[in-house]
């Protein structure tokens, strides 16, 4: 399948927290080929070496007028790649939307600021001939799920990859891992719970973050039982925020939805305070793996790494005295992969060990 063009904007903020829509994208799209990156500060750059150290042939340009002139043609979408605290846009971010507009590119919006309410926005779609697209607009009531309790009779391993903080790489964890568990020769299913998953081409799952608590639980739960219909192996459920964190309530409706049968934390060492909150310090592993195990009964079985400021040896260290000191098998799965988590989840759910020999 022919996948559409698509160039990301992430101006000052790509390889950066607030830029995690377009860094996910650039390492991962089944949705779109996304042809470039719009970001001044790092014009000139290969997206994918200044992300991650490897080429990937996807260009920084300056500004939208630098990337329509040095593309062989106009990408079919322009997606707002930033996801900021505050998610309003300024009027500066308006008019290179417009801007894209006016050059017939569709819209995809990441933000919980929807512009297919915009009055000048769907005007201008109109008048050009394009679509806009609110990724994170929730279906109307009528279409939305309660929780029915019914996940509690899936037998299929469920399993959440969780954070102790948000913008820490949980999703990115979670996709690697389904990856390696493909390779495995398993039926791994991925349940993404925010919008940069459904941008990146997710089959299943909803951004839950912009959902009433009365539906956010059922979400979840009708993702997995919606995935049940490919008979997976194993499912992989998508964290959001960290359940310790005061401004988000998703964890909690995730853990509930879910109902996972184990848990893989996420959790960025050298983080001294909370993304976006400065005068909130970062919680200990201890203090989160306890309140994971309390809240949701299920154990906590790996601790995977956001490398953020470490170098090699500070990863190895780590992960050394992460060991040592829980007990659990730690990786980064950036820089050291899957392994150790493949094993841990035979070892946890040895029926997996029998599919993957058959």
């Amino acid at each position: 399948m022919i996948k559409p063009t698509a160039i990301v904007y992430s101006e000052n903020e790509f390889g950066k927290l607030d830029g995690k829509v377009a860094n996910g994208l650039v390492r991962r799209s089944d949705k779109y080929e996304i042809v470039g990156v719009i970001d001044s500060t790092l014009a000139g750059s290969d997206a994918g070496e200044y992300l991650d150290g490897i080429k990937n042939g996807i260009p920084v340009f300056r500004d939208i007028y630098e990337a329509i002139h040095k593309l062989a043609t106009i990408p079919g979408y322009f997606i707002y790649g930033i996801a900021p605290l505050k998610p309003q846009l300024s009027a500066k971010e308006k008019q290179v939307i417009y801007t894209a507009i006016k050059m017939r590119m569709n819209v995809v919006n990441g933000l919980p600021e929807f512009l297919t309410e915009d009055r000048k926005c769907m005007e201008m779609a109109l008048a050009y001939g394009i679509s806009i697209l609110d990724v994170r607009k929730p279906p109307a009531k009528k279409d939305l799920h309660t929780y029915t309790g019914q996940i509690r009779d899936i037998k299929t391993p469920i399993i959440t990859v969780s954070g102790t903080d948000c913008a820490v790489g949980k999703r990115t964890t979670a996709l690697c891992l389904v990856e390696a568990l493909r390779r495995e020769g398993l039926n791994a299913v991925f349940i993404t719970t925010g919008q940069t998953g459904l941008l990146q081409g997710s089959k299943y799952g909803i951004a839950i973050d912009v959902l009433t608590s009365g539906f956010a639980t059922g979400e979840v739960e009708n993702a997995i039982l919606q995935a049940q219909k490919e008979s997976p192996d194993i499912i992989v459920v998508e964290g959001q925020g960290a359940l310790s964190h005061q401004a988000f309530t998703s964890s909690s409706a995730i853990m509930r939805g879910a109902m996972p049968k184990a848990i893989i934390l996420q959790h960025p060492p050298m983080r001294t305070h909370r993304c976006d909150f400065p005068k909130i310090p970062m919680p200990t592993l201890e203090s989160e793996i306890e309140l994971i195990e309390v809240f949701s009964r299920s154990p906590v079985i790996a601790l995977t790494l956001n490398h953020e400021n470490m170098t090699e040896d500070e990863v190895e260290k780590t992960i050394l005295g992460y060991e040592q000191k829980f007990g659990l098998p730690t990786t980064d799965v950036l820089k050291k992969g899957c392994t150790k988590l493949i094993e841990k989840l035979y070892e946890v759910f040895p029926e997996l060990v029998k599919l993957e020999t058959v």
